[in-house]
């Protein structure tokens, strides 16, 4: 009978932070509180773009499709870390790793190309102000996400079968807090230096091209600015780009930092916490950063805000 039978019919073992028993207790609060802010903060985006006319622009289509991507990015991981951090049970069914893993790397690598999408949304806003409405029009805005959502789509089917392929020869204990490519990769009983290069091609593509395509669209952009004779123009240019580029510094930074440095330079756990930060920490950032640099969306959050309370005054009064 073949070992890996056995991992089907009784899952993975998430390790997570078992080894810190009060630091689980901790981290359970902290996650939960970053979801909650994740989730109220990136509905309240998609709810206020909706609902203002005003914001019914490319970029706030791209935002959209950005909070909605980190709703479902989080949500793919974080209940099922809070169910092994609350108890002593650290199991995940075998379907439900494989789902995970197949989902993780399909948003994480959706997140990648809309960044750079978005850069070019900007690039064109900044550069190309007159075209700007004739260029971003709503089919090429709906093909690019089509185009996005299908290239990632792609890549997660490649790598997360050529690693769940890898004979395990049974093992199935994750020394991690969800079922991620590298801990997969990691407790293969076999050769797995074809995957691995494959991990890093397709890294390649996914993560380094879309950072280069983001340089490249500031670099037109800050070109852009310091022609600008006006002050006002300048400022607001920078504005309009500021939210964005400390979306892209973070996430990218994280992503960089995680995967780019060499092998031994940082100890497992640090490892955790850098993963628990761009899959949880930065999607409840992102909302703060968009509201708080940017004064179209503080105006919609505030109408919609307003439309909630007159509407429960008036649930009230009627109650009354």
């Amino acid at each position: 009978m073949d070992r890996n039978n056995c991992t089907f019919r009784h899952g993975f073992i998430l390790l997570g932070f078992s080894d810190h028993p009060k630091l689980e207790m901790a981290l359970s609060g902290v996650v939960t509180i970053f979801y909650l802010i994740t989730l109220v903060g990136n509905t309240a985006i998609i709810l206020a773009s909706l609902l203002d006319s005003h914001l019914h622009t490319p970029m706030y289509f791209f935002l959209r499709n950005l909070s909605f991507l980190d709703l479902c990015f989080t949500t793919s991981i974080i209940p099922q870390m809070l169910v092994n951090l609350w108890g002593p049970d650290k199991t995940i069914s075998y379907v439900g790793c494989v789902i995970q893993l197949y989902v993780y790397m399909w948003l994480g690598s959706i997140e990648c190309l809309l960044l750079a999408v978005m850069s070019y949304d900007r690039f064109t806003a900044i550069c190309k102000p007159l075209h700007y409405l004739v260029i971003m029009n709503p089919h090429l805005c709906l093909k690019m996400i089509f185009i996005v959502w299908g290239i990632s789509f792609s890549n997660s089917v490649v790598l997360c079968s050529l690693t769940l392929n890898l004979s395990r020869c049974g093992n199935n204990i994750l020394d991690h807090f969800l079922c991620e490519l590298p801990a997969m990769i990691k407790i293969a009983c076999v050769d797995t230096t074809a995957v691995e290069m494959s991990v890093f091609a397709l890294g390649i593509v996914i993560v380094l091209t879309p950072l280069f395509l983001i340089l490249i669209s500031y670099g037109y952009i800050a070109r852009a600015v310091l022609r600008m004779k006006s002050k006002a123009g300048q400022r607001k240019a920078i504005n309009t780009c500021g939210s964005h580029l400390t979306v892209v510094s973070i996430f990218y930074g994280t992503i960089i930092y995680m995967y780019l440095r060499p092998g031994n330079s940082a100890s497992k756990d640090q490892g955790k916490f850098l993963t628990l930060f761009y899959t949880i920490i930065t999607p409840s950032l992102n909302p703060l950063i968009y509201t708080l640099r940017n004064k179209d969306m503080k105006d919609a959050l505030k109408k919609l805000m307003r439309i909630d309370y007159e509407s429960t005054k008036m649930k009230r009064n009627w109650k009354s």
